[in-house]
């Protein structure tokens, strides 16, 4: 081997060397190994005298290819192995059973991931996953995130204990009539079973990371102990490729989140082939989680393996183990022994020798069946290990088999993850392999059957005593109802009467509400603040000294604005979440806040307030997600609108977060024009989420940083309802001549000015009385009249609301929005009168309000010639009038 090349210099000649002879004296040393063993054996004892240490910071991030709990160091097993390989077995059994069924009518699902992950599942279940009846967690339980593709080992696990019937599993990706099973963890469709939605795929791992955080939170602000509530994540190799999956990996580490633990499945496999063919993915990870902090539990090999690294005196099987590529590894795994003796042990004459003792049996055990995540005394070894290591989160690396136990056509076959079904054949193989007692009539029909060892059965006695030690089912979602008590009126109130001569955002309008909800006595508590690094934006500073911003380990220095009335005051039960610049974070807070009332029975109102589009655009996924776990709060779009940002640009001007949120049926949507528009808003948000019939759903507002003097909540009946529903008239045509020319003016936020001005100019210039109308959800109405049509085919006479609101309105309508035109037109269809709506579809771009709104079309005079071009149309003014006005308003 060739002598390393050494660089002319160090990172630490710029730190003083006390003693440079002592350093000369090791570096010696190191070479004098070096020379005579090698530098693996120079490495050895480098980490052990760093071990010896007991050092932080010292490890390195890769260790060898190894378990790192030798099996000398593991724990007494302290369950019934036999018992549990049978219980595993029938789980093993009905998961592939329930696939294979599906199949005949091409519904799919997945087999190979659970088969490689059975005893990662199992192991949790006896003996470390405490369900919601656990009295030490107060009703909590542990979070459970489980792998999607996992999901059908789970179905198989509650069919074991009851909870689940034949049919129910025969109804797996039948979901149409409402009683089937959700192909994956959807808790919006399967609620009493599934807590955390995990596919699409990293978007558990972020959401596991962001869940523990907030656990700590809930702790640390008095609000519940969350103390003996552990966070699982089980995860797969290859969505350890999702960047979300990473992303939040430095935040469980820094914050020293040791309720948390990453379980995850590296059978080496993602869905069309290995997850790093040329490298080792292991190796890789190890040095990524130990770079952010984390604990790393590496296991990898069985028992068997044992006796070989007994016999490996040199270090030549960690090497041959170290360098051969995952891809090799999974070849390995599918050959005979002549293969493995020539290829893996004959690249070295000491792993010759080691192979010369072992025979043909144990080298294909070796390297198709003894992996550490197939045996339980090895996982439990690292659960354990996870749970009582305290001061960072832990991710256990468990080498496994895809397709394990399902035979030759199966295991570790680049294909396996499309493959739906097994041959009867094949199930008789994996009946004999599992050792069930299931007779081959059973399986001569040409639909295999279910299993079950009966309810009296050891297995079912041995399987609900460890479930009932620990809490109960799991997972297990459960909702007691809690509903919060109304906040006073007074805060909503003092938006209601408008600003005076005052010029605020409906930005800053929020704000001032949210600061004065966050006073209430009963329900003050319980707001959580959340923004990614713009709360200074969005005018939200002045709650950084009265509530906090919440840091597990309070503040530890002295703010450079210590002597400012609004300095930044860090707090251990500080109440706001400010994430830095993370969306996708800041979300996956929100989320855990959002979902805090069924997670740990305590309701929280959360609000997650952005800048921009850079919420929806960003993290659309995730929003859905929120969805499926039925997440309740605020959502709030600060800074909105294509035009109203000025000087951002193309990539920062919003005209489309609307429509985004248009297509999740959870979320309400909500363009909000004036201040008191918003406190209708919200106070409907907290009854609809928080009171005695609280819903699963969300709000999401959008507000503007543009300063007008807000007015006060005009008199009359149905304003309330109008606001709510979507739409009402804000301010009708002043005394019209009884022969002018009538239109419709609708608009939705910060468009309500410009078109408040264009009625102006149409009455002044043209002769044209033209109505107000506020339309503070354009989503809400389409909603509201797809129901109606949809309860007219069913024989119901119902009209929708904007028809019945715009019933008899005098001549065309023309809608204004600062969005895409898209958005307001989703009510076209259900409008009676001519129809034209005016937008700012295309790219955003810098300049000024002004110029932007005259470059899109929207301003108040734009706004004037579209009108007049709708009446054009009707014969009501003369075609040569929009001419003449276009060159007036130099259009």
């Amino acid at each position: 081997m060739p002598d390393p090349v050494r660089m002319p210099y160090s990172q630490l000649d710029q730190v003083p060397d006390r003693d440079p002879e002592e350093t000369a004296e090791w570096r010696a040393s190191l070479d004098a190994v070096t020379k005579v063993a090698g530098p693996h054996r120079a490495a050895y004892l480098m980490r052990r005298a760093v071990e010896h240490t007991g050092a932080p910071g010292l490890a390195p991030l890769e260790t060898d290819y190894v378990n790192t709990i030798p099996t000398a160091a593991e724990p007494e097993f302290p369950g019934d192995e036999a018992m549990e390989a049978r219980i595993t077995a029938w789980n093993r059994w009905n998961a592939a059973a329930m696939v294979t069924r599906g199949s005949r009518l091409g519904l799919g699902g997945h087999i190979a991931t659970f088969a490689s992950a059975a005893w990662l599942y199992e192991t949790g279940f006896q003996h470390f996953f405490r369900g919601k009846e656990d009295p030490s967690s107060g009703g909590s339980g542990d979070q459970l995130y489980i792998q999607g593709h996992a999901s059908p080992g789970i179905y198989a696990r509650a069919f074991l204990e009851g909870r689940l019937t034949e049919d129910q599993l025969d109804r797996f990706r039948q979901e149409a009539a409402g009683d089937g099973l959700p192909s994956y963890p959807h808790p919006r469709r399967l609620p009493w079973l599934w807590e955390f939605p995990t596919v699409s795929m990293g978007l558990g791992p972020l959401s596991a990371i962001y869940q523990a955080r907030f656990n700590r939170y809930l702790e640390h602000r008095g609000i519940k102990d969350t103390s003996n509530s552990h966070v699982w994540a089980f995860l797969g190799d290859g969505e350890m490729d999702e960047p979300e999956s990473t992303a939040a990996l430095a935040l469980a580490g820094r914050e020293g989140l040791d309720n948390l633990t990453f379980v995850i499945n590296c059978n080496l496999q993602r869905l069309d082939g290995p997850v790093r063919p040329n490298y080792k993915i292991v190796q890789e990870l190890e040095a990524q989680f130990r770079a952010a902090g984390w604990n790393v539990v590496k296991s990898l090999w069985g028992r068997a393996w044992d006796e070989v690294f007994a016999q490996d005196t040199d270090g030549a099987l960690l090497r041959r183990l170290r360098e051969t590529p995952d891809a090799q590894f999974q070849t390995y795994a599918t050959r005979d022994a002549a293969y493995l003796r020539e290829h893996f042990f004959g690249s070295d004459p000491s792993l010759g020798r080691i192979a010369q003792g072992l025979s043909d049996a144990k080298l294909l055990e070796l390297f198709q069946t003894s992996r550490a995540g197939h045996e339980p005394r090895k996982v439990y070894a690292a659960y354990k290990a996870a749970v009582e290591h305290k001061g960072a989160p832990t991710v256990i690396l468990a080498q496994t088999v895809k397709g394990y136990t399902l035979g030759e056509g199966f295991e570790s076959r680049n294909a396996n993850h499309q493959m739906k079904k097994l041959t009867g054949e094949q199930f008789r193989t994996m009946r004999d392999l599992l050792e069930l007692p299931i007779p081959d009539s059973a399986l001569d029909a040409d639909v295999v059957p279910y299993a079950h060892p009966g309810a009296n059965s050891p297995e079912m006695e041995y399987l609900r005593e460890r479930r009932a030690a620990l809490g109960g089912p799991a997972p297990a979602r459960k909702v007691v109802a809690k509903p919060l008590p109304m906040p006073a009126d007074k805060a909503f109130d003092a938006l209601k009467k408008g600003s005076g001569s005052q010029e605020i955002a409906t930005t800053m309008a929020f704000v001032r509400l949210v600061k004065d909800l966050m006073r209430d006595k009963e329900t003050g508590k319980r707001w959580v603040p959340v923004v990614p690094d713009e709360a200074r934006t969005f005018g939200m500073e002045s709650l950084f000294p009265s509530a906090g911003l919440y840091s597990p380990v309070g503040q530890t220095y002295d703010p450079v604005d210590r002597d400012q009335l609004l300095y930044y005051k860090e707090a251990k039960d500080g109440q706001i979440l400010n994430e830095g610049i993370t969306e996708a974070g800041s979300l996956a807070d929100f989320t855990a806040a959002a979902t805090s009332y069924a997670t740990h029975g305590e309701p929280m109102i959360p609000f997650y307030i952005f800048y921009s589009m850079f919420g929806w655009q960003r993290t659309a996924d995730q929003f859905w997600a929120l969805a499926d776990q039925l997440g309740r709060g605020f959502v709030i779009g600060a800074t909105a609108g294509r035009t109203t940002m000025t000087g951002e640009g193309l990539q920062h001007a919003d005209g489309h977060s609307h429509l985004i949120a248009s297509t999740n049926p959870a979320a309400l949507s909500y363009d909000p024009a004036f201040a008191y528009e918003v406190a209708v808003i919200v106070k409907e948000g907290l009854r609809r989420m928080y009171g005695p019939d609280a819903e699963d759903v969300f709000y999401y507002l959008t507000v503007y940083n543009e300063t007008k003097v807000q007015p006060a909540m005009p008199a009359g009946e149905g304003i309330e309802e109008g606001i709510l529903k979507g739409l009402y008239r804000f301010k009708e045509a002043e005394s019209p001549a009884a022969d002018a020319p009538r239109l419709q003016l609708l608009a939705s936020g910060t468009a309500i000015h410009w078109i408040l001005e264009a009625q102006e100019i149409l009455a002044r210039d043209w002769g044209v009385a033209a109505d107000i109308w506020s339309a503070p959800s354009w989503t809400e109405l389409r909603r509201d009249a797809l129901e109606c049509d949809a309860a007219r085919l069913e024989g119901e006479d119902r009209i929708p609301y904007v028809t019945r609101a715009l019933a008899g309105a005098p001549g065309p309508v023309v809608a204004v929005s600062d969005w895409m035109r898209a958005v307001p037109d989703q009510i076209a269809p259900w409008v009676e009168q001519d129809w034209t709506s005016v937008g700012t579809d295309g790219f955003g771009l810098s300049d000024t309000r002004e110029a932007a709104r005259r470059h899109f079309g929207v301003d108040a005079q734009s706004v004037v010639v579209q009108a007049l071009a709708a009446l054009s149309r009707r014969g009501d003014v003369k075609a040569e009038t929009v001419k003449e006005a276009k060159e007036r308003y130099g259009l």
